[in-house]
């Protein structure tokens, strides 16, 4: 959490409709999320920082580790991810499939620590347990009323600086809720809800009266962390917290337990913030299923997801001689429900070419080889061929566009000439083979830049 002055500004106030959430209760209920898999995340959060200077702060190795674990993650998850630069650090964006795209639930957390210590509570906490309830929607794929999206920001300690530099360039678009989790698992924690938005705010505060617990609006995080990035935008925010450098009040010590006259955070913004003693688990396995209930409530309908996936191929065209032969990778991913088997095969395909494929037949989720092979007697031309699949219950297709040159040759490599990957040219009396496009500079010969041609 960003340490401010207390002359902070005061927010725009601004007067938003709130849309009903989904009418009942979701047939697929919120899932209890594992705090054991949460503190893992946070344990490899601590080593990340031990390794690397002790801290995970923005724009230095500890945060790019942080980053990499977290991507990693998502990718095998199956999420759509990028991480987006800016000056003094990175963002890391997740989507998940799903959901229509102009109507978006987006969660975030800031991941960088300060430079004096780990960062495990802050913000470790709030990174780790929005990676797990992703993992968690990944693994439940349940249908969803409207598109999720996570973030995870960086130099948020330096001044919401990440996540400002994602709302000014575009990334609000089509976002109409955003929730922040900034330090969830305070050793001596309250239970803070951002009062924002009053819908959100009662979201939060009906799943913690499920358990007994009463919760206040938060006072300290106003607009010290990256929702208010969000609200300025005016997008409706909300979100939770448990406390930072504030004092513990005699009735909040009633309400909740833990020591009166105390921060609620004793090493906030201190080398002590690290794993396992900056953290009060029992906290923390409160707020993460507080966030899968929100996601729930927010974007999951109540009917079971028919099972569906897409397909890809990439590179998705090659240009080839006559007698030679190109590969591509065909991808598919579970858009919703369960993953399906499908089979593959190709049509359209011209005289004098053989596609295969290696497996031919695949789990949504999985990839696949494909050859595209000509003979030396295939017609010159441009051709577009369908890569099909064939599942259990839907059928999708992707399309490879083929150039097959005429000579079985190619042509002689020339300097100042755009090449496409996969182009086939000749120099000194070998074939060469494009890997990235590119306009050939003096120097560049395909001998000279393996990173530009291979041998054909």
């Amino acid at each position: 959490m960003l340490r401010l002055g207390a002359a902070a500004t005061a927010a725009l106030a601004l007067t938003l409709t709130t849309p009903a959430g989904p009418a009942g209760a979701a047939a697929d209920p919120a899932p209890d999320i594992p705090v054991s898999n949460v503190t893992a995340h946070l344990s490899q959060l601590q080593s990340i920082a031990t390794s690397n200077g002790g801290n995970r702060a923005s724009g230095r190795p500890g945060f790019t580790a942080s980053i990499n674990y977290i991507k990693g993650k998502l990718d095998a998850a199956g999420f759509t991810t990028r991480v987006q630069s800016f000056s003094g650090g990175s963002n890391l964006i997740a989507d998940w499939p799903g959901g229509p795209a102009n109507q978006t639930v987006m969660l975030g957390a800031h991941l960088d620590s300060v430079a004096a210590g780990p960062g495990i509570n802050d913000n470790g906490s709030g990174s780790a347990a929005l990676l797990e309830n992703a993992l968690t929607l990944a693994a439940r794929k349940p249908t969803l009323t409207k598109h999720v999206r996570f973030g995870w920001w960086g130099a948020e300690e330096a001044g919401m600086v990440g996540s400002r530099y994602y709302v000014q360039n575009g990334g609000a678009g089509g976002v109409e809720v955003y929730l922040n989790f900034d330090m969830i698992a305070s050793t001596n924690a309250g239970y803070f809800v951002y009062d924002d938005d009053a819908t959100l705010q009662r979201t939060f505060s009906d799943y913690f009266a499920t358990i007994g617990l009463q919760t206040e609006g938060d006072r300290e995080g106003d607009g010290r962390s990256d929702h208010a990035s969000f609200k300025s935008a005016g997008v409706r925010v909300g979100g939770l917290a448990t406390g930072a450098g504030a004092v513990k009040s005699s009735a909040q010590a009633a309400k909740w337990g833990g020591t009166a006259g105390a921060a609620f955070d004793r090493c906030y913004h201190s080398a002590c913030d690290s794993y396992p003693s900056a953290i009060n688990t029992t906290a923390l396995d409160r707020n993460s299923d507080a966030i899968a209930y929100a996601i729930w409530k927010l974007a999951v309908g109540g009917t079971p997801a028919e099972n569906d996936y897409s397909i890809s191929v990439t590179p998705s065209s090659a240009s080839v001689q006559a007698g030679q032969s190109a590969t591509a990778a065909v991808s598919t991913q579970v858009t919703s429900g369960q993953a399906q088997s499908i089979a593959l095969s190709a049509g359209n395909v011209p005289s004098g070419v053989t596609v295969s494929f290696n497996p031919s037949t695949i789990q949504a989720g999985q990839s696949s080889t494909v050859t595209v092979a000509t003979t030396s007697g295939a017609a010159a031309g441009t051709y577009t061929i369908g890569l099909n699949g064939d599942g259990a219950t839907a059928d999708h297709s992707a399309s490879f566009t083929l150039t097959v040159g005429g000579d079985g040759q190619g042509t002689t490599w020339t300097a100042y000439k755009a090449y496409a990957a996969g182009d086939v040219v000749t120099y000194q009396g070998s074939s060469y083979r494009c890997l990235q496009a590119h306009t050939s500079l003096p120097g560049w010969e395909p001998p000279n830049v393996p990173a530009l041609w291979g041998r054909a």
